[in-house]
């Protein structure tokens, strides 16, 4: 029997509200599978299954909140055979071991009791009255009892809720980390020519934007500086992650952003990237991401150009260890072979964990990533 336990959907995750069942007991699954929609403070997220297995038994009823790691559903390997005594449904209690199930409570048979006023109100609101304890004389619902399951049903404010984790999560990294910044401007004088010449011959919907050749270096540079990608975990070590997977700062048109996962960056052509990358954008804004996007990524990449600035200095994104950042691309006078000329550039910026790396090292990441930008043709 396998216990399928709520997973934690980025590092600033502690909880979640299941919102839909995508399964039923029974039912067969595949690794990767969608089998539940979870509510997090940011977004709504398509949980995976990470099994080949059958469905036993779905623990948590919709619109339960519940921690991180606490088991959601049982699943059975292939060829394991049911238990004869399932366990039951947990609805919004739940025990202090976290391993009990408490059942549901019912709706008294019959009418409830219920006082006109609240009848009325309960009406307005759209309640169902059978499931709304009163606490009247002899158990008689009140108006005061209707107000208070219509507030307890209004669903949070995503937008306050979001801030409120994304405070939380900053205000960690400038506390915890000892964050140093470096800066430096890269020619992408040739970049911008290939990139013309190449989207000269695509359809319009398969033309690249410069964004895949910034992240395409990123990810390929961080393979000679493996330090600024990786984890600082509670033990005071540094974990290296073990692929190129890159969390891209996406603001949401609500308000707020969200960092979902590009994996396998420096393994993917240009025009691969372009697809998913688009793709990305459009579920993230959406919200309709799934659970292995939103976590895992080794280093965040935020790209502000298109919002008129110039540099961009990022907060790293625990327990990531560094942070890249792309302002717009503009023409700026260059010198090149000692002519003046107009070239078109980008500002760079690192932010890095001086527990893991330093300016030294730093500073040759971001050499190296110019270079890279200068041969786009080998991206």
């Amino acid at each position: 029997m396998i216990e399928f336990n709520l997973p934690s959907l980025g590092a600033d995750m502690d909880e979640g509200t299941l919102l839909e069942w995508k399964v039923q007991p029974g039912e067969v699954v595949k690794r990767g599978q969608v089998i539940a929609v979870v509510d997090t403070a940011k977004a709504a997220v398509e949980v995976e299954c990470w099994h080949d297995a059958t469905v036993a038994q779905l623990l948590i009823e919709v619109g339960t909140k519940v921690p991180v790691g606490t088991p959601i559903a049982l699943l059975l390997a292939p060829g394991e055979q049911a238990q004869s005594a399932p366990l039951t449904a947990t609805g919004s209690t739940a025990t202090g071991s976290g391993h009990g199930r408490v059942e549901t409570p019912k709706a008294v048979a019959g009418r409830p009791r219920i006082s006109p006023v609240a009848r009325k109100r309960a009406a307005e609101l759209g309640l169902d009255v059978t499931l709304l304890g009163g606490s009247g004389p002899h158990g008689v619902i009140t108006l005061d009892d209707v107000e208070a399951a219509a507030r307890a049903a209004t669903p949070p404010d995503r937008n306050q809720a979001m801030r409120q984790t994304i405070a939380m999560a900053m205000s960690r990294s400038k506390r915890e980390i000892p964050h140093y910044y470096l800066c430096e401007t890269l020619e992408l004088g040739h970049a911008m020519t290939w990139l013309q010449a190449h989207n000269a011959h695509c359809p319009l919907q398969e033309r690249l934007l410069p964004s895949v050749l910034l992240l395409k270096a990123v990810a390929l540079a961080l393979r000679t500086y493996p330090r600024l990608n990786g984890f600082w975990r509670d033990t005071n070590t540094f974990e290296p992650a073990t692929g190129s997977d890159l969390g891209v700062a996406i603001s949401l048109r609500q308000g707020g952003l969200l960092a979902p996962v590009l994996h396998d960056v420096a393994d993917k052509s240009l025009p691969q990237l372009m697809s998913e990358l688009t793709s990305l954008v459009e579920r993230t804004r959406s919200g309709s991401l799934r659970s292995s996007e939103l976590s895992g990524a080794g280093l965040t990449v935020t790209l502000l150009g298109d919002q008129g600035v110039d540099t961009v200095i990022g907060v790293i994104y625990p327990p990531q260890v560094a942070l890249v950042g792309f302002g717009r691309i503009s023409e700026r006078p260059w010198v090149r072979e000692g002519q003046l000329c107009v070239m078109p550039t980008v500002v760079s910026s690192l932010s890095a964990d001086h527990r893991v790396s330093d300016g030294h090292y730093g500073a040759r990441f971001l050499v190296e990533l110019g270079h890279l930008l200068q041969q786009p043709e080998n991206l």
